[in-house]
């Protein structure tokens, strides 16, 4: 499989002086194309930035990061915004939903930032909704919805624009176990039927032995690189 990302040497400090802390220590990986990788560790480890490094949320401040061969340091400003939004889709642990805005109006906003006319984005936001099973739901606020049903739209959202890698950040940390499965179903789902790249960020373990791969990261380096799933 060819590498959909790949990460070099990646360094991350926050603070300075005395408060500095070293995020990341040095950190290579590569991704590839539709594996469902895990990365896993304890708070602080060093899990979540090496997400945010590797889906452009975030820069480091040494070392590199490639999408599709390419060197993301040369992407800035409009075109890093644009590649972001049309590569990549996020599913976090909280939903970061408008909670007043109707519910297509919140799987739409990929495609209002990419500049998709109006009934192209209604029509596809609607299809994504579709496969969510929450087409009956378009019109609802946001904020009516179960934590289950929320989560739903948040990856309705992160399908809209049709993304090559999917980031999950503790998916299900804020749903019951019943509702977190359905959830986790639905991501290994589209992974499987779509090849639709996943990155898993967690600290559940049944959640990372699902995944393909898992990297266990521990004081901002990797400990271990295991296969986890047949």
């Amino acid at each position: 499989m060819p590498s959909v990302l790949e990460a070099r040497d990646l360094r991350r400090a926050y603070g300075s002086g005395s408060d500095r802390f070293e995020a990341l220590r040095g950190v290579s990986v590569n991704v590839m194309a539709g594996e469902s990788l895990a990365i896993v560790g304890k708070s602080g480890s060093g899990k979540s930035t090496l997400m945010h490094l590797l889906a452009l949320l975030d820069r480091p401040n040494s070392g590199s990061v490639f999408v599709d061969g390419a060197d993301a340091e040369q992407v800035r400003g409009r075109e890093l915004n644009r590649l972001r939004n049309e590569q990549f889709g996020f599913v976090f642990q909280q939903f970061f939903l408008n909670a007043h805005a109707s519910v297509l109006d919140n799987v739409s906003l990929p495609l209002v930032i990419a500049g998709i006319p109006r009934a192209e984005r209604r029509q596809r936001a609607l299809e994504a909704l579709d496969r969510l099973g929450l087409a009956d739901k378009a019109r609802n606020r946001a904020n009516d919805l179960s934590g289950g049903q929320k989560q739903r739209v948040v990856i309705a959202r992160a399908l809209v624009n049709d993304p090559k890698i999917i980031f999950a950040d503790e998916p299900t940390g804020n749903l019951d176990s019943a509702t977190g499965a359905e959830v986790e179903g639905m991501l290994f789902d589209l992974n499987r039927t779509q090849g639709i790249t996943l990155v898993v960020v967690t600290h559940d373990a049944d959640l990372a032995s699902r995944c393909g791969r898992s990297i266990t990261m521990r004081d901002g380096l990797i400990s271990d690189v295991s296969e986890v799933a047949a």
